[in-house]
């Protein structure tokens, strides 16, 4: 029988019940206490008042955090007495010395503890103890517990997954600490600041806001609050959804790529531009480009006059026609032929000149000029030099060619010769030497008449 109430005792002390015995009884108002982190908090402590004269011993303690371990000491007090006039002020504990405060009244029966500053450590079981310190064996004891409550933390909101059209994403808010857990809860903005509900098919569970299948339509200001039984926080977001060709990263990407494009283009040009005026001189110096039909033209690009092949049966017709025309003019045809063929010489002859000047030139340009570029063009030399070579063949087929018109002009200089030796024999001297002779008359001339 005696251990059954002592289990029950010990059972009414832990639940908060008033514990009474023959002489007293101590009762806390409330069975657990809330308060935010870093507050003050009175926890009191009522007990039967005793007769005046009698010492009164109180004591506070916690619960440990392993239940196996002792309990832990906060503070401890004695009221005077007959035997103890002068008490001791109360006893705090290291742990809790600057905290812990004994706010007591024994008259009126009042023993309450005061903490300052309270963090989540002081979340536990708070125990206040009075007995009758002639008669400890009346002591008694009541409890409580005190829940420190931390405020949520400014959550962090983050976006998982794209904003584009068809995609699906995930907008996560969380607290770093918040006692008891908060909860959380996401409200959606038009870009004119006003609520919306979620999309269809949109679920908030745990902090978590889950969009399915995102249009232009779910672009907008979405805010998540994190709250508890203190205060709440919240932190903002902005989605702004678009379609698969206008993200960011792709606008990004084609206009780098069409600048890098640009770029190589102009390059490319500016190298053309830079090499079509650095060969531009070689094409007279390397010769008639290869798959052209030899000219000759002269290096800057003038044109003489078209070179006239007279064949032989030509000259002889115009010779017969000479014959027929009066003797000055074909004087002065034989002088401009004479004049033409020679005028045709010295073109020759200039032409010679500048071939001999372009070769001089080749020698001045790859010593001085292009001698820091001889790796680079040592193929296009290759070429040129095969080019060169069949320049130099039609040359000398043109030389060939010019030395027969030269022998064919010696043979028509002889053949005019001959023709001007036997006009000046035969008629023009006859004609000529008649002048100082008598006119002849010729026989039929009729008679002078008789006067």
């Amino acid at each position: 029988m005696a251990a059954t109430l002592g289990i029950l005792g010990i059972c009414l002390l832990f639940s908060g019940v008033r514990v009474t015995s023959s002489a007293m009884s101590v009762t806390i108002a409330a069975k657990q206490y809330k308060i935010a982190r870093g507050d003050d908090v009175v926890i009191p402590c009522a007990f039967t008042p005793q007769l005046t004269g009698e010492g009164v011993q109180i004591t506070w303690t916690a619960a440990p955090d392993v239940a196996v371990d002792p309990v832990i000491k906060i503070l401890s007090f004695t009221s005077p007495s007959k035997t103890n006039p002068n008490p001791n002020p109360p006893k705090v504990q290291t742990k809790y010395k600057g905290r812990a405060n004994l706010k007591q009244d024994i008259t009126a029966g009042r023993a309450d503890l005061q903490l300052l500053k309270v963090t989540s450590a002081d979340t536990r079981v708070y125990e206040c103890g009075v007995e009758n310190v002639d008669n400890q064996e009346d002591g008694v004891s009541a409890t409580t517990s005190l829940i420190v409550l931390v405020a949520p933390s400014t959550p962090v909101c983050k976006v998982e997954g794209t904003l584009e059209y068809s995609q699906d994403v995930r907008l996560s808010c969380r607290s770093e600490e918040g006692t008891p857990a908060p909860v959380y809860k996401w409200q959606r903005y038009d870009t004119n600041n006003r609520p919306q509900p979620n999309p269809e098919k949109a679920t908030d569970l745990n902090g978590v806001l889950s969009l399915y299948n995102i249009t232009k339509e779910t672009s907008g200001f979405f805010t998540c609050t994190s709250t508890n039984e203190i205060r709440s926080a919240s932190c903002n977001l902005t989605l702004a959804v678009m379609p698969p060709s206008m993200s960011m990263a792709s606008v990004g990407g084609i206009v780098g790529a069409v600048v890098a494009v640009a770029v190589v283009i102009g390059a490319i040009c500016i190298c053309c531009y830079c090499c079509r005026r650095k060969e531009k001189p070689e094409e007279y110096a390397m010769g008639t480009p290869e798959g052209e039909e030899f000219t000759d033209k002269d290096p800057e690009g003038k044109e003489d006059g078209p070179e006239t092949l007279v064949s032989y049966e030509e000259e002889r017709r115009v010779k017969s026609a000479d014959r027929l025309d009066p003797e000055d003019n074909r004087s002065e045809r034989s002088y401009d032929r004479r004049s033409d063929y020679t005028d045709r010489r010295d073109d020759h002859s200039d032409r010679r000149e500048r071939y001999d000047r372009d070769e001089r030139y080749d020698d001045r340009r790859d010593r001085d000029r292009y001698s820091d570029r001889n790796d680079r063009y040592d193929d296009r030399r290759d070429r040129y030099d095969d080019q060169r070579g069949r320049d130099d063949d039609r040359r000398g087929r043109d030389d060939d060619r010019r030395g027969r018109d030269d022998d064919r002009r010696g043979r028509d200089d002889d053949r005019r010769g001959r023709d001007d030796d036997h006009y000046d024999s035969d008629r023009y001297s006859e004609r000529y030497d008649s002048r100082d002779r008598p006119p002849s008359v010729p026989p039929n001339k009729p008679k002078e008449p008789r006067i």
